[in-house]
């Protein structure tokens, strides 16, 4: 019923448009209640024709879209008064409105409650007469202009739950963009997983009600988890405690930045948990004798997935990080080059471990070079599975005991890598150059040719018995 009648007004002749150079607009004055929501009295649209059965008929479709809008924001206004908090969207419409309008008259917006401060009674003063001057001749006050300038317009009620779908959906889009679908929910699980820490310890707070001490009590709670009062509670590190609670200040400052209140100042601020080196668990790399006397051994390996064969052959000798191996595609494994190389390369489905560094080639030498040429088409197996690999390498070296330590990881190649091209006196930026490090420089040359990297890199290569693939080749060609 209310949508045939709404049709029906809007055929009223000429009713809501106006024509100019031949040209026609929608034009409507904006119902009094509702003009917070709106920068102007008055909607004015283009309707880009100049026939008037066609201006007619777009001029009711955006007609009958305004009365949908209006019975939102009516309700929302109804509703509020009920004592009901205001749906998000509208209640920031008319919160960015009344700060256009406060700065309009020459005023940044402040809430009420800011201005109700006792030292703020000069400024409190210069709104007050700003608005008296505005009044018109009838000595009747814009109410919109008084709630914009003194502060009456309350902001959006938004909780922080409310900021961290702002946050993932709309602030990080861009800086998200390139990011492979694991790390797209890598990330997200990580900003999720530091939300649900907040909201269990201090509730779904609006991010309005979180100030200092609130930003303190979290911290405490963040404190009594890094060091226990109970001796038999397994303590968090500080690098975990600093990961979420730092992901809770940056919630708050990007998302007041995208609201535009830059200067809000941050409660999490300055609030950190130190983590001496010494405390800080490194990964050991192995040593020389073990890479080359328990894994570089014929029939050591024998029976391990492909996979993980090939790419230990390749982690050994380029000192790349797995997730870099895993996820090589044909056109990065160059073996016929007259340097054979693989390349780090930018992508487009996946970010790389840094913006600069880690976009490099690296030469094949020695295993990483055979290797490469058993795996043409690189790893689809463990594409974009980072979390799978390590598992299944873990378990792999556990059961075949070619972890050298229990400290020892898969990583420790790349470590073991470092430390040999450290002691064979390499550059130190060739060394960056090919660990994908970012040096903190102006960049200039390409950091030699590869004839040059594959020279220098050749000094480390670890031998290996000539028969090392037989048994691998046998099982593939079976």
């Amino acid at each position: 019923m209310g949508y045939k009648l709404r049709m029906a007004r809007s055929k009223d002749d000429e009713k809501y448009l106006k024509k100019r150079n031949g040209w026609y607009y929608y034009y409507r004055r904006v119902p009094t209640t509702l003009l917070p929501f709106y920068p102007s009295k008055f909607i004015r649209v283009a309707l880009d024709t100049k026939s008037n059965e066609v201006a007619k008929v777009r001029r009711d479709e955006l007609l009958e879209a305004d009365e949908d809008y209006w019975a939102q924001l009516k309700l929302s206004l109804k509703l509020e008064k009920l004592g009901e908090r205001m749906d998000t969207t509208h209640a920031q419409s008319r919160y960015e409105i009344a700060k256009a309008k406060a700065l309009a008259s020459g005023f940044k917006f402040r809430p009420m409650e800011q201005l109700a401060d006792p030292t703020q009674i000069e400024e409190i003063v210069k709104r007050v007469l700003a608005v008296d001057d505005s009044q018109t001749s009838d000595g009747r006050l814009n109410p919109i202009l008084v709630d914009a300038v003194l502060g009456g317009v309350d902001e959006p009620a938004v909780t922080v739950t409310d900021a961290m779908t702002v946050y993932q959906n709309e602030i990080m889009t861009s800086s998200l963009r390139g990011k492979s679908p694991a790390q797209l929910k890598l990330w997200r699980q990580t900003k999720d997983r530091s939300l649900r820490y907040f909201v269990d310890v201090m509730g779904d707070l609006l991010i309005t009600e979180i100030g200092r001490d609130e930003a303190r009590a979290y911290f405490k709670w963040w404190n009594d988890q890094v060091m226990p009062l109970d001796p038999d509670e397994k303590p968090k590190s500080p690098k975990t405690a600093n990961k979420h609670f730092g992901d809770m200040r940056d919630l708050f400052q990007k998302y007041y930045t995208f609201m535009g209140e830059e200067d809000r100042q941050n409660p999490f601020r300055n609030l950190s948990f130190k983590t001496k080196k010494s405390q800080q668990k490194k990964r050991l790399p192995f040593s020389n004798n073990w890479v080359r006397n328990k894994i570089l051994c014929t029939g050591v390996m024998n029976g391990l997935t492909p996979e993980i064969f090939l790419i230990t052959c390749i982690a050994i000798e380029t000192g790349c990080r797995p997730g870099e191996i895993i996820n090589l595609r044909p056109e990065d494994i160059c073996v016929n080059e007259t340097v054979p190389h693989l390349k780090i390369a930018e992508r487009n489905d996946r970010q790389q471990k840094t913006d600069v560094g880690s976009i490099r080639e690296v030469p094949l030498m020695g295993v990483a070079l055979e290797a490469a040429r058993r795996a043409p088409n690189g790893f689809p197996k463990y594409h974009d599975k980072i979390n799978s690999f390590s598992a299944a390498v873990s378990a792999a070296y556990t059961r075949r005991k070619l972890f050298e330590t229990p400290d020892h990881v898969f990583y420790s190649f790349r470590h073991a890598f470092e430390d040999r091209m450290k002691e064979a006196g390499l550059d130190y930026e060739l060394r960056m150059l090919i660990l994908g490090h970012d040096i903190k420089r102006p960049e200039y040359g390409t950091g030699g040719s590869m004839a040059y990297r594959l020279k220098e890199l050749q000094k480390i290569t670890h031998p290996y018995p000539s028969n090392f693939f037989d048994a691998f080749d046998a099982s593939r060609a079976a």
